[in-house]
């Protein structure tokens, strides 16, 4: 059994790692906290681009645009090769957040060989690398500050591939925090779209009738706003996969800090019962030397007793 300056020493060394996992705790909060209050402040911006997509295929219902499977063929699968982001933490302790996203890019690779990864996050490159899986492209800065920059520039390199014809569809997978108890790792086609996906007015929507005019073309019109469009999609998606992984994070040490607690009240318990079967050990070595002493003095009176007796 270990003694008490073991057990002290250890006591010592969970309060050091529960005060870590608790810092941890408060930044994963502040942090989610920011990056909700960034997405709130771009949400209207790209939902008044998609109100202005519905308005352009209510006025120009056969419209034809890269982004989009042709009118006559939305259905279309589009066999060839796909092009997939995958949107990972650059560190793990956030419990299950980056395996379930690598967990759907396996399925994916398993499913389509023929895919092309793009990589944002240290961990999903570290994965892929110790995997021998090759990465077409990987995103060197941190997952940690999403940005519409660089969301931007994510678009342009995605777009290039998929308009010179070396992928023919576009997915991201990335975790969606559907609430502050959940989050799902998504798989969601990016390109090209479904004409459905824009042309059902939404609920309480009122019908625009009113004739529009497109300069130059309702086709450049369209493909300008579509790029803007992306551009807020992986942007959404980042900020999403990072709030998704600062709440994981927070459950994560959450749960470490209970743990803590509970081991301290373990290891607590466990002092005192030592340290009392010490005390109580000590006081009968004392008792016991005590009587030991008081016998031996009986003794030694006894003898001198007897000595003065015999004289």
């Amino acid at each position: 059994m270990a003694g008490t300056k073991e057990i002290k020493t250890h006591i010592e060394s969970v309060k050091d790692t529960k005060k870590i996992t608790n810092a941890m705790y408060l930044i994963a909060s502040t942090k989610l906290r920011k990056a909700r209050s960034d997405l709130e402040q771009v949400r209207p911006y790209f939902d008044a681009l998609r109100a202005e997509i519905k308005r352009i295929f209510r006025t120009v219902r056969d419209v034809e645009s890269p982004f989009f499977y042709p009118y006559d063929h939305d259905t279309n699968p589009l066999d060839g090769t796909f092009g997939c982001l995958v949107i990972t933490a650059d560190k793990g302790l956030a419990g299950a957040y980056n395996q379930n996203v690598l967990k759907e890019a396996e399925k994916m690779l398993a499913q389509h060989p023929d895919t092309k990864l793009y990589v944002v996050g240290e961990y999903g490159r570290h994965f892929f690398a110790q995997k021998g899986i090759h990465i077409k492209k990987s995103f060197l800065y941190t997952a940690q500050n999403p940005t519409m920059d660089r969301a931007r520039e994510i678009t342009d390199i995605l777009l290039e591939e998929y308009v010179q014809g070396k992928v023919k569809k576009i997915f991201i997978i990335y975790t969606d925090l559907k609430s502050s108890l959940a989050s799902e790792a998504n798989v969601t086609r990016l390109l090209p779209f479904h004409r459905s996906h824009f042309d059902a007015p939404a609920p309480g929507e009122k019908a625009f009738t009113e004739p529009i005019e497109f300069v130059p073309s309702v086709e450049v019109v369209l493909n300008n706003v579509m790029h803007s469009y992306i551009s807020g999609f992986i942007y959404s998606a980042l900020i999403d996969s990072f709030c998704s992984e600062q709440n994981a994070r927070m459950t994560a040490m959450d749960a470490a800090n209970q743990n803590a607690e509970k081991l301290l009240q373990e290891l607590s318990l466990q002092y005192n019962r030592v340290r009392q079967a010490a005390i109580t050990q000590e006081i009968t070595e004392v008792s016991a030397g005590a009587k030991a002493q008081r016998a031996q003095r009986k003794k030694r009176q006894q003898r001198k007793e007897r000595e003065v007796c015999t004289r």
